[in-house]
């Protein structure tokens, strides 16, 4: 028998009496690719629908730690923003503490929920292109009569688990983030717990839209917004000669944890390009993160504007 399908997403699965269902789902029938299966299109399945019991390639993981890292580094600048101290206080590090606990909660309970539940593992399917992550544009449309909707996860958790990881992030800051603010700091970081209300739905919809382009593309954004941010941070400096961007960077608690950050978030972007295929030249690479703010630092008396001369 053949069980070809069209398009790219379109499967058979077998049906109760252990015949092979139609492809896809039209307005006489609905057999689409369950959650948690792919089409296989090797000639020996046949287009089957079969089961994701792959493990995440070391690439995957690294794009689910993104998006577990994103939020909670956008609460921190947040946090930051509004508290608004020179310095590490204790209500700041609290908050801080807080952010940190609910995202790493969160990110744990994800991977408890999704099959095999409660296992720190996670059962997926590969990722083989960009379209995996859009199969609802892919519909085959047959005689340009009739659609055969084959709508499906193909890149089954990648996609799904973000957004259980986003939905209990902001159950765990509605249960805890209160109780911090309101009976121990006593209002203070009120203001960042509302606009994380308003971040992580925002971080939802980039997810649902942009998933398959940050897939290929978070490791460079990692990197140009590390570089980028902490050139940012450095050029705040009301001084910025060498000797006082080296002390105020080094001696200062705040600043050198935020650049440490930077160093790490850097860092984490080569590992994702290279993936350590040859670990002694990416661990070169990675003993080059703080070219950058060195290299800022060295040359910040060639463009610090107060020594500008205009002629």
């Amino acid at each position: 028998m053949d069980l070809y399908c069209l398009g790219l997403y379109c499967g058979r699965i077998r049906t109760e009496n252990g015949t092979w269902s139609d492809c896809g789902v039209t307005d006489t029938y609905n057999y689409a690719c369950p959650r948690g299966y792919s089409v296989v299109h090797w000639p020996e399945r046949n287009y089957q629908c079969l089961p994701c019991m792959g493990t995440p390639t070391f690439y995957s993981w690294l794009y689910l730690g993104f998006m577990a890292v994103l939020p909670l580094v956008l609460e921190w600048y947040l946090i930051d923003q509004t508290v608004k101290r020179r310095n590490f206080t204790k209500e700041l590090v609290l908050l801080h503490i807080s952010a940190l606990i609910e995202n790493v909660v969160a990110s744990l309970l994800s991977l408890l929920i999704i099959s095999p539940t409660g296992k720190l593992m996670i059962n997926s399917c590969q990722v083989h292109r960009l379209s995996d992550w859009y199969t609802m544009l892919h519909n085959p449309n047959p005689g340009y009569k009739t659609t055969l909707r084959c709508t499906q996860e193909a890149v089954y958790p990648l996609y799904s688990i973000v957004f259980i990881d986003y939905a209990l992030v902001l159950v765990l800051l509605f249960l805890c983030r209160p109780i911090l603010v309101g009976k121990v700091l006593r209002g203070e970081g009120k203001k960042s717990v509302y606009l994380t209300m308003y971040l992580i739905p925002g971080l939802a919809v980039l997810h649902a839209t942009c998933c398959g382009l940050l897939y290929y593309a978070f490791p460079y954004i990692v990197i140009i917004m590390s570089v980028v941010s902490v050139a940012a941070h450095l050029a705040f400096r009301l001084d910025q000669s060498m000797k006082s961007l080296l002390i105020s960077t080094f001696k200062d608690v705040r600043n050198l944890v935020i650049l440490l950050g930077h160093w790490l978030l850097h860092a984490y972007g080569i590992v994702a390009i290279t993936q350590l295929k040859e670990p002694l030249l990416n661990g070169a690479l990675i003993s080059l993160v703080p070219f950058p703010a060195f290299f800022y630092i060295l040359t910040s008396k060639f463009t610090d504007p107060s020594k500008l001369h205009i002629n």
